[in-house]
């Protein structure tokens, strides 16, 4: 369980910086404290999360897949 969230804490920070890049080194504060306002494609302030798990959960079932043949 410790692995896992600090995979989807690292893919989560992956994804944000890389593309926030230049709001993240130019203002992060207010960055950040705009996040509720937020309305990428109509997720709002949840889309961070929503992002890193379109991208976790087929991360997790290739694992799955590879550690079932490695048995």
């Amino acid at each position: 369980m410790k692995k896992e969230l600090s995979i989807f804490i690292g893919l989560f920070l992956f994804l944000a910086i890389g593309m926030h890049f230049k709001e993240w080194m130019d203002h992060p504060i207010e960055h950040a404290m705009a996040l509720p306002t937020a309305g990428a494609y109509g997720i709002g302030a949840v889309h961070p999360l929503v992002f890193t798990l379109v991208i976790y959960i087929p991360f997790v079932i290739i694992r799955g897949v590879v550690r079932l043949f490695r048995k």
